[in-house]
């Protein structure tokens, strides 16, 4: 890696089954400076995660091509997927990693999603540190009524105006929210056989911070290739552990008479939150530290598509 500050940038899009498509807006977000860590596609919540990062600079200009590649190739008047979801490229965090601090980013979010809106016409909401209003930093309120309800309440309703442009949506690309947010660890458990959907709804509500549950963790229960599942972001892994929240999906599970089954990662996660020897760790499908923790996998990039 190239001395002076690196950040990472993590674009979720609207696409989850047409790899081709994915590929195409990876492909449109190679930008000198900047390294490609992760990709994945979930066709079952049609989304995709795309993980850069390197100068702050390139970074932005790289997110902004996705962006760009993602408006062109994805409408989200025929688009559907389990995720909620308000934009072809829905979410563009900017994270701090080295030799650069979380205000900065703010700045970064700012300059990205004025772009957005000048180059592509899309606008923008701003959330988590980048939020221009109290009622934006959550991005659970800023997503409310997903695409088609803020299609017809961001026109009526002054409080859902975009930060950046409209007031009107992109009418196939919707809006992005843009974002600055220190590491979120994307980490999924399935419930063991006979579990259901309802089943993992009941332990997603009783662990999610929103409920009383456990310090900067979001969790909600799907449905994924018709196995129940426990979705979750942890926002704080310094404060919950991926071990505590591991221990306490496993015990709410068995309060309800159920058992766990494998968990998984998406994306990747910094040094500090893996545990070598940890039950997640060995539950966890496929984990192999050299590719998913982000301080290693910026040592080995992968390969532009």
């Amino acid at each position: 890696m190239a001395e002076g500050p690196i950040v990472e940038c993590v674009p979720n899009f609207s696409e989850g089954e047409d790899r081709g498509k994915v590929q195409e807006i990876v492909r449109a977000m190679r930008v000198d400076g900047v390294h490609l860590l992760d990709w994945s596609l979930d066709a079952d919540h049609n989304r995709s995660v795309v993980t850069i990062a390197g100068s702050p600079e390139a970074v932005v200009e790289a997110a902004v091509r996705g962006a760009g590649a993602a408006a062109h190739l994805i409408d989200l008047t025929t688009q559907k997927g389990e995720h909620p979801r308000i934009g072809a490229a829905d979410v563009i965090p900017f994270v701090p990693v080295s030799g650069i601090s979380l205000v900065q980013c703010v700045m970064l979010a700012r300059q990205a999603g004025m772009e957005l809106w000048k180059r592509l016409g899309v606008p923008v909401y701003f959330y988590e540190a980048a939020a221009a209003r109290p009622d934006r930093v959550n991005l659970e309120n800023v997503r409310r009524g997903q695409f088609e309800g803020l299609l017809r309440e961001s026109v009526r309703d002054t409080t859902r105006h975009p930060d950046v442009g409209g007031p009107e949506l992109h009418s196939t690309a919707g809006a992005s929210a843009v974002g600055a947010r220190k590491f979120l660890i994307a980490y999924n458990i399935y419930l063991g056989e006979g579990a259901d959907v309802g089943l993992a709804r009941a332990v997603a509500k009783e662990i999610r911070a929103a409920n009383g549950g456990l310090f900067g963790v979001k969790a909600m229960g799907v449905l994924v290739n018709g196995r129940a599942q426990v979705s979750m972001n942890i926002t704080d892994f310094e404060r919950t552990s991926m071990t505590k929240v591991h221990a306490a999906v496993t015990e709410i599970a068995a309060r309800h008479g159920a058992e766990i089954a494998e968990g998984e990662v998406i994306g990747l996660i910094p040094e500090a939150a893996y545990e070598p020897n940890a039950d997640w760790v060995r539950q966890t499908l496929q984990f192999d530290p050299e590719e998913k923790v982000l301080e290693r996998r910026l040592r080995r990039p992968l390969e532009w598509p």
